[in-house]
């Protein structure tokens, strides 16, 4: 196990960030007092709703972490996007819901998130989707922040430590949630997350810190062995009290109905590992590479979906661990993880 320089924190334990609801401010408060290092997750939020939790996390007196999306800039293709967008319609009449068929594609207030970030200096950054600027970069860290750049590759993190950036969060294939990589329209081949730590810690003089597909002690300590500084976990936090996640994808969790998790573009039009249901049988062979446009297509049928409790249209974020996510308070997940430091 490597020491730790990037983060502050007593133990070799990172909780994930988790858009769309699960990272709450009470389970950033918990993990940090069980010893491990908490990230809140900036992507899908205004830059006054994030200013408001990097405060509300500022007053709890811990060290933590935020979470960008980089903007894609991938062109989409009208042709393939209006296809799918027509064959998703009879899953939106379901609900009432009518799709928008104009594509949307934003950067997720990218700059003004950036602007908030170095006027109110946090302790670290992560940025993911893709490579952010040397400048980008360069600019946070003349605000005292260390920048970490997720990577799912070799060539990737080559490039991240090209940039400029402090270290790396290797991600491997059996995370849950969206894929890290760099080329969307890459189905990462499924690997162990240590296997993929070690290649890239050994062929890139940077601090790593490793994250996928954690789903108890053992698995933490080969990636603590493989090379990386700490390990990054966030399925297993997803059922716990303090963690935001729906009642309808934690009970999907639990369910023994569903027995595999895909990497899917279906919900989203990037890569994202789920659990698998009807939606991603019914539309995983015909949805286009389009992030964020199918992001913002299906975003109105899946809050319907969800309202309704429908497991088999919602997106059910899970790495390959879901299994061994457990209830109760997140502070007993950090303590179970930590036996075998």
């Amino acid at each position: 196990m490597a020491s730790q320089t990037l983060l502050r924190s007593k133990l070799p334990l990172v909780a994930a960030p988790m858009a769309g609801g699960p990272t709450s401010l009470a389970l950033v408060e918990t993990v940090s007092e069980a010893g491990a290092f908490p990230f809140l997750a900036g992507g899908y939020k205004t830059p006054e709703a994030l200013g408001e939790q990097v405060e509300a996390a500022r007053g709890l007196g811990v060290d933590f972490g935020v979470n960008l999306f980089v903007p894609e800039g991938c062109p989409v293709d009208r042709e393939a996007f209006n296809a799918y967008a027509a064959e998703l319609q009879p899953e939106a009449e379901a609900y009432g819901v009518t799709l928008n068929l104009e594509p949307v594609i934003d950067e997720d207030h990218w700059q003004q998130k950036l602007d908030l970030l170095t006027e109110r200096p946090v302790p670290v950054v992560s940025l993911t989707f893709g490579l952010p600027g040397q400048e980008e970069v360069a600019r946070l860290q003349g605000v005292g922040t260390t920048v970490l750049i997720s990577v799912t590759t070799v060539e990737e993190a080559r490039a991240a430590q090209v940039v400029g950036a402090n270290g790396l969060v290797v991600q491997g294939p059996r995370a849950g949630g969206h894929s890290a990589t760099h080329d969307p329209t890459r189905i990462p081949e499924i690997a162990d997350t240590a296997a993929v730590v070690k290649l890239v810690a050994q062929a890139v003089p940077l601090p790593v810190i490793g994250a996928g597909g954690i789903d108890g002690p053992e698995s933490v300590c080969r990636i603590l062995d493989a090379g990386a500084e700490a390990a990054a976990l966030g399925t297993l936090l997803l059922r716990t009290d303090e963690a935001g996640t729906s009642a309808t994808h934690r009970a999907a969790l639990g369910d023994p109905l569903f027995s595999e998790t895909m990497l899917t573009c279906a919900f989203t039009g990037r890569p994202a590992r789920a659990l698998r249901n009807g939606f991603i049988d019914r539309h995983q062979a015909t949805a286009p590479v389009a992030y964020p446009a199918v992001h913002h297509l299906t975003k109105t049928l899946r809050q319907a979906a969800g309202k309704a409790g429908d497991a088999d249209r919602l997106h059910l974020w899970a790495g390959t661990g879901y299994r061994n996510a457990p209830t109760g308070s997140a502070a007993s997940v950090i303590d179970w993880l930590a036996e075998s430091l």
